[in-house]
């Protein structure tokens, strides 16, 4: 019992804030390291190099780099605020999606249950 609630409440809860600080600490890493003159082309070589190292398959997703090279350009027009800020209203849309969605197959499937 004790390990349902741990995987079903802790570990979604535990991995959500996880991505969410090393989103913010990238981020961080990333202004501090073009104030001083390194391009978001290296930096994002250098983020998919050390990805190589920890994580090979998802290195391979040519999406992923194109959205993460897209982020680092617009860090450089603003701060690393505004794209934490931003990042984490991805949760936040995913939910109204999901419901939208559920909401939208229980209106098809139920249809004929509802007195009119």
């Amino acid at each position: 019992m004790a390990s349902s609630y741990w995987y079903k409440d802790v570990l979604p809860f535990s991995a959500m804030v996880a991505v969410e600080c090393t989103n913010v600490d990238i981020n961080t890493l990333y202004k501090a390291a073009t104030s001083k003159g390194l391009s978001y082309y290296v930096f994002a070589f250098y983020s998919f190099a050390i990805a190589t190292l920890v994580l090979l398959p998802l290195v391979f997703t040519f999406r992923l780099f194109v959205s993460q090279l897209c982020g680092y350009i617009g860090i450089e027009y603003s701060s690393p605020t505004l794209a934490s800020a931003i990042s984490n209203l991805t949760p936040a849309f995913t939910f109204i999606l999901a419901v939208i969605f559920r909401f939208l197959f229980f209106l098809k499937s139920n249809h004929k249950n509802i007195p009119l």
